[in-house]
């Protein structure tokens, strides 16, 4: 249940989108509440990632309605919708090759919500890139960086324009247990830092131990809600992920 005793930072109002005869998202509705953590996830295919691109406003819904602290946002654009406050990172991480890392993160602050320039933008880079514990790699090219340092290096960017929402899809798929335990940690300080967060997450002990709430998709619609100790107990839940016994597995051990 959602905690009454914070703001909806971002809701989604029965959503749909629909790609000629093919519905990817179908009646979604939920709350992301303002400095919380709610998952998204799901089998492959049940629409998490589409669901992602609505909200950013890469995609148009085509019906429903989704809003940023109150304000509508959906089908606005991808621009618009990050000059409110919304960045995002991607599956496959997205770098400007021919650019540093520097220049990587200092561009999210200038496209984004909370937009520098000038050394402002540089001293905030170089702390963001600190942030995310790259502190020695601000004039390295990107494509000379491990693929982790890279996902570092886009998450410091979407971070570059102080959003209100941050929107992470997988940012954890490819690491080893022991990079995936730093970077539990980097998303927890950012939540800590006042910033929500929604993450689509196919590492199970991440969206178990970082998550106040997750949200079930099947076949392109809800199935179920609660927090995650509820969730997978959630016979409807166990049922989606018959064919997948070892996610069941690994969600009841991440409890």
């Amino acid at each position: 249940m959602l905690d009454s005793s914070r703001a909806e930072a971002l809701s989604a109002a029965a959503v749909t989108k629909r790609f000629g005869g093919l519905v990817a998202v179908e009646d979604m509705s939920f709350v992301l509440a303002d400095k919380e953590v709610l998952g998204l996830i799901g089998p492959n295919g049940s629409g998490k990632t589409t669901m992602m691109n609505l909200i950013s406003g890469a995609l148009k819904p085509s019906s429903g309605e989704i809003k940023l602290y109150g304000e509508a946002i959906s089908g606005t654009g991808a621009s618009n919708v990050a000059k409110k406050g919304v960045a995002r990172t991607f599956q496959l991480v997205r770098m400007l090759p021919a650019m540093t890392a520097l220049e990587n993160v200092a561009a999210g602050g200038v496209f984004g919500h909370a937009r520098r320039w000038g050394r402002e933008l540089d001293d905030h880079a170089h702390g963001l890139l600190k942030r995310v514990g790259l502190p020695n790699a601000a004039h390295a090219g990107v494509s000379a960086l491990t693929y982790i340092d890279q996902k570092r290096v886009e998450l410091a960017r979407a971070l570059a324009s102080d959003p209100k929402i941050l929107l992470l899809d997988e940012w954890l798929a490819g690491l080893n247990p022991t990079e995936t335990e730093g970077m539990i940690a980097t998303v927890r300080r950012i939540r800590d830092g006042g910033v929500a967060i929604l993450m689509i997450e196919h590492v199970m002990r991440a969206i178990m131990s970082l998550s106040d709430r997750i949200v079930v998709l099947n076949l392109g619609a809800k199935l179920a809600e609660g927090r995650p100790e509820e969730v997978v107990k959630n016979p409807d839940v166990v049922e989606a992920y018959l064919g997948f016994p070892d996610i069941v597995d690994k969600l009841r051990a991440a409890q």
